[in-house]
């Protein structure tokens, strides 16, 4: 056996299958393209989904990966065992109706034993019970012992996922012990010991079950191979763990350096260190493939990983952030097989840093809002958190379940550990909802995404804006039809088309098609799941029939416009990238004829200043008349050349690199300017945030730009009028006139205050005890909040032990304020029970801690009413 690193794995594995006539793809991002059923990839066959079902075409019929994945299934067993982790790569070759079991079975066999050079006395073959044919291939097509190959049940070898292509298996297992297992009941034994390790999996997709379980033979029947890098990585290193595999390892002993922990000590601390080297994996190529941390979706996946991680590394005594250093091992192992890493490595770094800052200050709050849950639970003489209460500070603030527990029990409380599984599990099942799980990849299977595989259109409309063509097919009422009459809306395809269908954020063309007996105007154009361009129409004249000849015209005022802001944001990204920095990526966009929508990964709003030099830049490149350029390359000549993107279109053989001058380069398919001059003006309008890390620039160009700032000229025009005063003196004068009212306002507030320390003599002249506490009652009238609690700060420091009760009317709005000395608190006085009761009766609501609280009112004609029920509640509170 030959001794191989985890990257050398990997590159062999490729290159073998690349002698086999396979095209060896780069893997997919983790996010699902298209795909409404996944969160993330979590498995090699996964982005390759619409090539099995035959909605696309594939590149090429024979296909091999390693593929990003990341599963969470098993988060909680992470650490704790020696091979589950949340990231892995998988490696698969795959076929589409190209070659089956009489190909893959040899192959397989002569990579393990000629290329791993893997001894054949420790390898058996598992294959499903009534598969003739697997173990006919087996016996006589490789040189593997008949003895060495068991059948297994439906269980074991074979892949089957409700309805819809599935078939047998082959697995090709490793024996890590000694002597020959010859029974599957000894085989069955040893694997569940561990001893014999399963490493690739061989599916045969040949048949179709049907909702009646009837198994139809597939046409075409498909290949599907999955070996896990990592396991197959620690057979060829001869270790028992992923995380002793020399990659994974170097991250281990980087976690180790820091924490000063030896591995292997420590049963706990082990847990800790793997815990940590996993997470960091997966948070690492998440951030890299664009996730940012939030509170839901893929991003709450993220945070919760990271936070784990951030937490074991406080388990073993880390006392400062320091994941977004270990990140670099991570990099530094990986960015050979995935250069992205290294592209965006100041980037990742830059997030999981503030990540790892922020969760410091949760773990802050998240103890206050504990602090307080316990103080609260011992006022009530409990002795259990709720499982509701502890789920919110784990859900809401990230405040991890063990620390709850911990910090619980140093106080003697328990945890409701059931009330809080059962929020979990309801939490689950609204995010399994959300994903909108359904027969094909989240999205509907009409008759628009199942449309015959030999209708093509060819899209001229990059020099074309009209054109002739025949109508190939036509849709009404979700049926295929032969004419579309006045008055009805369909789909119309054909085979030629200057109308973009809607791609890249750019949207459709509208306009007309024009037939000898009618004309309809095209409302859309969109492209179905395999991409075919359809015309959503709606006939305004006569009728229009298939296979009939027609004229096909774009609205080509609304085509240019929209060409101007498409332009535009090319430009756009690329100012960002100097201005911001390179870790800018383009995060989605939306263009159209009256604006264009550009958001993009950023930590932080831009500044004024920051917006003034984007904008210039942008300008900058209009007024240079650049000209803009397409041209048609591979996608190694595309990077080569240093075009971005988000690669969407990066398993085509060609793509479009669109160029303005030497300025932008960037994959597209959309349509542009001839030179950015064309563009005439750019001006943005807002920058706001959208997501976590995600902020967005909308902004106008051409004729719409110069209407804006006319919008904007008018505006200053009549705020001139308005204030009697030249445009270059309205600053002056608006800040004039504020300095004033802030003056007016002081003085109001001390006459307030006046008011309120003449009402402070009158409430101390009616102090009264009640129930043997000394209180001090009233309602005041034009008092703010301020100044109510200034003055309950006053009342209870000269009363010296009692609760002061005041209401307030100002400006219509109610207030309630109630303050309790520590005395008044020991005899049982609760603020936050009083007030509530208290602002009730005014229509209000509200609460606090035993010692101070606060409320709102709706109805002024209750107050008096409301502070003589909190009097009432402190004569019974012994009662």
């Amino acid at each position: 056996m030959k001794k191989m690193g985890l990257n050398e794995l990997r590159e062999a594995y490729l290159e073998f299958f690349r002698s086999k006539e396979h095209l060896t793809l780069p893997s997919f991002p983790l996010v699902p393209k298209n795909d409404n059923s996944l969160l993330l990839i979590n498995a090699g066959m996964a982005p390759l989904k619409p090539y099995f079902t035959g909605v696309q075409a594939p590149p090429k019929s024979r296909i091999a990966t390693c593929q990003k994945c990341i599963r969470t299934g098993d988060i909680e067993n992470v650490g704790k065992t020696s091979r589950h982790g949340t990231f892995f790569e998988m490696l698969g070759n795959f076929s589409f109706g190209d070659y089956f079991k009489k190909e893959v079975i040899p192959w397989a066999w002569e990579f393990v034993t000629e290329v791993l050079k893997l001894s054949k006395d420790k390898l058996y073959v598992t294959i499903y019970l009534d598969d003739d044919e697997a173990f006919e291939i087996w016996k006589n097509s490789t040189d593997i012992d008949p003895t060495r190959i068991f059948r297994l049940g439906k269980e074991d070898n074979f892949w089957e996922i409700g309805q819809g292509p599935c078939g047998p298996c082959s697995e090709i297992h490793f024996d890590r012990g000694e002597g020959k297992i010859t029974t599957v009941e000894e085989f069955l034994k040893a694997a569940d010991e561990d001893r014999v390790v399963e490493f690739w999996n061989l599916v045969f997709t040949q048949f179709d079950k049907d909702e009646l379980g009837n198994y139809n033979k597939l046409a075409h029947p498909n290949i599907d191979t999955g070996m896990g890098l990592e396991r197959i990585a620690t057979i060829m290193q001869g270790v028992n763990s992923i995380f002793e595999v020399d990659t994974i390892k170097a991250i281990l002993e980087e976690i180790s350096k820091v924490s000063g922990i030896e591995y292997g000590k420590d049963r706990n601390n082990d847990i800790s260190l793997r815990v940590i080297t996993d997470h960091i994996r997966s948070v690492t190529f998440m951030i890299g493939d664009g996730i940012l941390p939030s509170n839901e979706g893929r991003g709450y996946v993220l945070r919760r990983l990271l936070r784990r991680a951030a937490r074991h590394g406080k388990i073993l005594g880390i006392d400062h952030i320091f994941l977004h250093q270990i990140c670099e091992t991570v990099i530094l192992n990986s960015y050979g097989a995935y250069p992205e890493l290294k592209e965006k490595e100041d980037y990742i770094k830059k997030v999981i840093k503030l990540e790892e800052e922020r969760f410091g200050e949760t773990i802050d709050a998240g103890i206050q809002i504990l602090n307080d849950y316990i103080e609260e639970i011992k006022n009530n003489n409990e002795k259990i958190l709720s499982g509701e209460k502890a789920f919110k500070l784990y859900d809401t603030y990230g405040f991890p379940l063990e620390l709850t527990e911990e910090i619980l029990e140093e106080k003697g409380i328990k945890l409701d550990i059931d009330g809080f599984n059962k929020e979990m599990t309801e939490q689950r099942e609204r995010a399994r909802a959300a994903r909108e799980e359904s027969n094909y990849m989240g999205l509907e299977n009409t008759i628009l995404n199942k449309l015959p595989k030999e209708l093509e259109t060819e899209f001229v409309g990059y020099t074309k804006l009209d054109v002739e063509s025949k109508i190939t097919f036509m849709v009404v009422n979700d049926r295929a039809a032969t004419s579309i009459m006045e008055g009805e809306e369909g789909v119309i395809i054909t085979e030629k088309t200057p109308f973009y269908a809607e791609m890249g954020g750019q949207v459709g063309d509208v306009g007309f098609i024009i037939g000898k007996e009618g004309k309809a105007e095209v409302l859309d154009c969109k492209k179905n799941l395999a991409g075919k361009t359809l015309h959503f129409v709606k006939v305004i004249q006569g009728k229009l029939e298939k296979d009939e000849e027609v004229k096909l015209a774009v609205d080509d005022i609304r085509r240019n416009n929209i060409r101007k802001n498409h332009t535009a944001t090319h430009i756009l990204h690329k100012a960002l990238k100097e201005v911001l920095g390179e870790h800018v990526q383009q995060a989605g966009s939306y263009v159209d004829e009256e604006r264009l929508r550009f958001d993009f990964n950023h930590f932080t709003a831009l500044t004024e200043e920051e917006l003034k030099s984007i904008e210039k830049l942008v300008n900058n490149k209009v007024m240079s008349v650049l000209t803009v350029k397409t041209d048609i390359m591979t996608i190694e000549e595309a990077k080569e050349n240093g075009a971005i993107a988000l690669f969407d279109d990066k398993y085509k053989e060609d793509v479009r690199v669109v160029c303005v001058g030497e300025f932008s380069k960037e994959l597209c398919g959309g349509t542009h300017v001839g030179n950015s001059g064309e563009i005439g003006l750019f001006k943005i309008i807002s920058e706001t945030g959208v997501a976590a890390g995600i902020r967005r620039i909308e902004a106008f160009t051409g004729i719409r730009a110069i209407d804006y700032m006319e919008e904007k000229e008018n505006v200053i025009k009549n705020l001139s009028h308005i204030l009697k005063c030249g445009e270059k003196d309205i600053i002056n004068k608006v800040n004039a006139q504020i300095t004033e009212m802030k003056i007016k306002d002081k003085e109001m507030n001390e006459l307030k205050k006046q008011l309120a320390s003449g009402a402070e003599d009158e409430l101390l002249n009616n102090l009264k005890e009640v129930n043997g506490i000394k209180l001090i009652s009233g309602v005041m009238e034009d008092i703010d909040g301020d100044a109510l609690r200034d003055l309950g700060d006053k009342l209870r420091d000269k009363i010296g032990d009692g609760l002061v009760l005041l209401g307030s009317i100002n400006e219509g709005k109610v207030q309630f304020l109630a303050m309790a000395s520590k005395g008044a608190v020991a005899k049982g006085v609760h603020c936050g029970k009083i007030i509530k009761e208290v602002a009730t009766v005014a229509g209000g609501g509200g609460g606090g801690r035993p010692d101070m609280a606060q409320a709102g009112g709706k109805l002024p004609e209750k107050v008096k009413e409301a502070i003589q029920k909190g009097e009432e509640l402190l004569a019974n509170l012994s009662k």
